[in-house]
């Protein structure tokens, strides 16, 4: 058995932070988002080969990235360009990419930015247990919310409905971008995309296979974070600090109030301030600050600022007296990807 961990896309709702970096090497807590993706993989002996699909502006991040893991499993495949009219969309992209990789054996997919509670060794169990097609599935727990996702409706474990972002949902059940397929449904791929099919997001594919082959939901409980906004990416460091707090030895922090939910990285200094809910990276230097909701990138320094609700970009310098340069500073309200 292969995975494909889908790792393209700009996550511009998460800019400045994500301006460099893929949202996948996001820190939480000791380790980042898709570590824990790879971790899972590198455990299970079922999976053989590990495929990162990515674009080509962020190829050399990946190949220095994997190369200097201690991972084995994770090899780099790169989405052919493209113009922008051009664009081939997700599912696209996997078609693609099983051609590209000549992947022959069933395939788990899931999204890189995808942080679960799961193992997917149990995800992996029900999908061998079902011998057919299974998506991971969670409940929203309200109607408005579920409109943002692809949602689903199920008898027992059976999928009989899939809709992508219905403006009215049949149920609160939503799929997380984590599906399984066994390897005859890869060569469906070509069959969709050869007809007058949506080629964007998995959800259309799913919907299309209803027809054709048994579609099973591996549902769950416990957490689930789509990291694609600050607020999302707080909330997933907040869900493991538990309300708590997580300083590297190699951090200073002096004569400062750290609140709940605050991860100060190594080499940052945090003076005189006080800060909640809060992510300071690497080599950054907070003084005299109020800092709430908001995440500080490496190598910046602020001194007399109070901040809510902010993201400041690498090599930022923010005194009391200076205005937060556009192109630095984004309010979390961005209503773009």
């Amino acid at each position: 058995m292969d995975a494909i961990v889908l790792a393209g896309g700009f996550a511009t709702r998460l800019w400045p932070i994500t301006r460099n970096r893929p949202k996948m090497f996001l820190p939480i807590g000791e380790t980042t988002v898709i570590d824990r993706i790879f971790q899972d993989f590198e455990d299970d002996d079922r999976i053989d080969d590990v495929y990162v699909s990515t674009n080509e502006e962020f190829e050399d991040v990946f190949e220095e990235y994997i190369e200097t893991s201690s991972f084995e499993k994770p090899q780099l495949s790169v989405e052919e360009a493209r113009e922008e009219d051009e664009k081939f969309g997700v599912v696209g992209a996997l078609g693609e990419l099983v051609e590209r990789e000549g992947i022959d054996s069933d395939t788990l997919v899931i999204a890189g930015d995808n942080l679960i509670s799961f193992p997917l060794s149990d995800f992996i169990d029900t999908f061998k247990n079902n011998d057919g097609t299974t998506i991971a599935a969670y409940d929203v727990g309200n109607l408005e919310r579920a409109t943002q996702y692809g949602v689903i409706d199920v008898e027992g474990d059976r999928v009989v409905s899939f809709e992508e972002k219905p403006d009215d949902p049949p149920s609160t059940l939503v799929s997380i971008a984590c599906y399984a397929f066994p390897a005859k449904t890869l060569g469906l791929f070509d069959t969709y995309l050869s007809g007058e099919n949506n080629p964007d997001e998995p959800g259309w594919f799913i919907q299309w296979l209803l027809d054709r082959d048994p579609v099973y939901a591996y549902s769950f409980e416990g957490a689930w974070f789509d990291i694609g906004t600050p607020d999302a990416y707080l909330d997933a460091v907040e869900w493991y600090l538990d309300g708590g707090t997580l300083v590297h030895p190699d951090a200073t922090v002096e004569n400062s109030d750290l609140g709940q939910n605050v991860h100060i990285m190594e080499g940052a200094e945090v003076i005189d301030s006080s800060l909640e809910r809060a992510v300071v990276f690497p080599n950054a230097r907070v003084k005299d600050c109020r800092i709430y909701s908001s995440i500080v990138d490496e190598n910046t320094e602020l001194e007399e600022v109070n901040l809510s609700e902010a993201q400041i970009g690498a090599h930022t310098s923010l005194a009391q007296s200076q205005s937060p340069p556009a192109e630095w500073v984004w309010e979390q309200n961005r209503d773009s990807e």
